[in-house]
């Protein structure tokens, strides 16, 4: 019998090797309520997770075994069988991180389908996000764990959008817990409460198979409206073995965990690719990375929980290099993995520098379940994001042939759009639900079995990805292509500059110009001289910023991810406003970003003639801006 995991995979040539073996023959579990009943089985008394409460309360954590972990899915898993939930009906979760919301995720998995959901989202995009999924049991963080969140579970339940709604109590709650109010037509109660009755010892319903939906993620930035894409149980399970058979971490390694679990890096890389490789997991209290407190202890929590790996973004690692190990014993901690954006490599020296730790980088997009590229911590190719993982496939095709997925990838070193393949690829955006169950299209970012992932890349005579920006980013200055990253990493190399992004800014000649934002660790450094500096490193002249703006703040998804939707917002807004700027009758000019795109809006005078709106609407025509010319009513403040 084929052993599940490969003899050594800690370098690039070990993927030959690796692959000579053919997954399916591996005897990789089906599920991922098959990886939790096998951890169960395996290691029944060793512990899985440990739970802080909050940051500064990481000495009095919850410490749950496998076997009891399994326990309390099966009691949630079915509790959700009770309430009607089966194998294609959703399972909402809002809420973030504690103990019981880590339960709930892999029970919702075990009944049916789970649909986290970010917090942070607006409301209509929230309520939205339950419409697609079809999810009429919420579980939600209760008023203990967050009044703000409870509050808007129980609006939604008012509001018919349910007809379950289910409370979690904040990790190692005790005392009796406050009393929730009733809604009519609606079960309303505590997960932990509801679920005692419930056996542990098996799930009452019918047990998911490898090619059933897992789970939905939204995906998408933080105000055009998300997409839900949908995961198999195959998609879940080979991607958590693909991440597991790092032979750089063993069974013995404790991994730290304090990304949130709507994330799907947080679910695949720090909570099913420990429970298949019988890893404790430590995880951070509700705030996770956002909490001050950790930062101020965190080598003391490495120390004492022996931490040795974890997984962040750039900001995170950018944080704890300020932060002084003052003496503690960090010697646990091999390798920290980075990934979700690009990583900085002055943020990667000096991480590194402070701690010793060395910085392994890695990629993935949530179409292809989480993970699809990783490095090696002693073989480093500068500026590659690693070679593709096991059973997945990376090609390049041409930017501007896309559609036509090529048969044959761009020669070695030729940049153009990166294609993924493999069992990870999902199957598709939730696109409406019936009696049947899910619509599922893949809007057609897959074809033949290819991933266009929007990124744009190479890759090297080795077969290791360099990624160079978004396809979506792109400035096209005159039809001429530029890359926004050639102008972020000559802007990174100035000494005051600590994060940069680059957008296009509408141009009535070029189509575009690019432009520049920046956050600088000294205030003394003017915007002059940073374009100067810009214009004077990038690569090409083209690419030189028209302007470079200080920011105190680059905006980011809720997973640190850049945002530049509204970057090319207010680039818009500014060019227009100064386009008009000579006619006395406009009253405001506004851009914002919605669905993926900017549109823009001109406010006139209620004096304004039909000659001026005429003339409002010539000048912007020259910027090929979507936009709305719209008149004060008399008496409008």
């Amino acid at each position: 019998m084929t052993e599940l995991w490969p003899d050594r995979y800690d370098r690039p040539e070990d993927l030959a090797a690796i692959e000579a073996v053919p997954l399916a023959a591996r005897g990789v579990p089906a599920t991922t309520y098959d990886v939790l009943s096998r951890a169960a089985d395996l290691w029944p008394e060793r512990t899985a997770v440990v739970v802080l409460p909050e940051a500064a309360r990481w000495r009095e954590p919850v410490m749950v075994t496998f076997a009891e972990l399994h326990a309390q899915v099966n009691r949630v898993a079915n509790l959700f069988y009770g309430l009607g939930v089966r194998r294609e009906d959703a399972v909402a979760l809002l809420s973030p991180n504690c103990q019981e919301l880590i339960v709930a995720t892999l029970a919702a998995q075990a009944a049916g389908v789970a649909a986290p959901v970010n917090g942070a989202l607006n409301p209509a995009h929230v309520r939205e996000l339950l419409r697609l999924s079809g999810a009429r049991v919420l579980v939600a963080a209760g008023p203990e764990l967050d009044e703000a969140l409870w509050a808007a579970a129980l609006e939604l339940a008012r509001g018919g959008a349910v007809r379950a709604l289910l409370a979690l109590r904040p990790t190692g709650a005790d005392g009796a817990a406050p009393p929730l109010p009733s809604v009519e037509g609606v079960v309303v109660g505590y997960v932990s409460e509801a679920a005692a009755p419930f056996p542990g010892e098996e799930f009452l319903g019918t047990a998911p198979t490898a090619d059933d939906i897992a789970a939905v993620f939204h995906t998408g930035g933080t105000t055009g409206l998300p997409k839900l894409a949908a995961h198999t149980h195959t998609n879940e399970v080979s991607d958590a073995w693909m991440i597991g058979a790092n032979t750089a971490a063993d069974e013995d390694s404790v991994v730290f965990a304090a990304l949130p679990l709507f994330h799907v890096n947080a679910l695949v890389v720090t909570l099913l690719s420990p429970l298949l490789k019988g890893q404790q997991v430590v995880w951070a209290g509700p705030l996770g990375y956002r909490d001050i407190s950790l930062f101020k202890d965190f080598w003391r929590i490495v120390e004492h929980y022996r931490v040795a790996t974890m997984s962040a973004v750039p900001t995170v690692y950018a944080a704890l290099a300020t932060c002084p190990v003052d003496g503690a014993d960090i010697s646990s901690m091999r390798f920290a993995v980075v990934g979700a954006s690009a990583l900085p490599e002055g943020v990667r020296n000096s991480f590194e520098a402070a701690t010793g730790i060395p910085l392994l980088e890695g990629y993935g997009l949530t179409e292809a379940t989480c993970a699809s590229v990783r490095g090696f911590l002693d073989v480093r190719r500068p500026g590659s994001v690693g070679q593709r993982m096991p059973y997945q496939h990376i090609k390049i095709v041409d930017v501007d042939a896309v559609s036509g997925f090529l048969p044959a990838g761009l020669p070695a070193g030729e940049v153009g759009t990166v294609l993924i393949s493999g069992p990870t690829v999902f199957p598709g955006y939730v696109q409406g639900r019936d009696e049947h169950g899910y619509h599922i299209d893949s809007l057609g970012k897959v074809v033949d079995g290819w991933l266009d992932t929007g990124d744009l890349g190479y890759l090297d005579k080795e077969g290791f990805l360099h990624l160079t920006g978004r396809a979506k980013d792109l400035i096209i200055r005159g039809g001429h292509n530029m890359d926004p990253r050639v102008i972020e990493d000559a802007l990174l190399t100035h000494p005051a500059v600590t994060g940069a992004q680059a957008v296009g800014q509408p141009d009535r000649r070029s189509g575009e110009v690019p432009v520049a934002y920046v956050t600088v660790a000294d205030r003394g450094v003017t915007e002059d001289e940073l374009r100067a500096w810009a214009a004077a490193h990038v690569s090409e002249a083209a690419a030189a910023p028209k302007a470079v703006r200080v920011l105190d703040t680059l905006p980011l998804t809720a997973v640190g991810k850049p945002y530049k939707l509204p970057l090319r917002a207010d680039a818009t807004r500014r060019v227009l406003a100064d386009a008009l700027r000579d006619i006395n009758d406009v009253e405001q000019v506004i851009a914002e970003a919605e669905s993926g795109s900017v549109t823009a809006t001109v406010t006139l005078r209620a004096s304004a003639s039909a000659l001026t709106t005429a003339e409002v609407e010539r000048r912007v025509a020259d910027y090929t801006v979507p936009c709305r010319i719209v008149t004060q009513q008399p008496g409008d403040a």
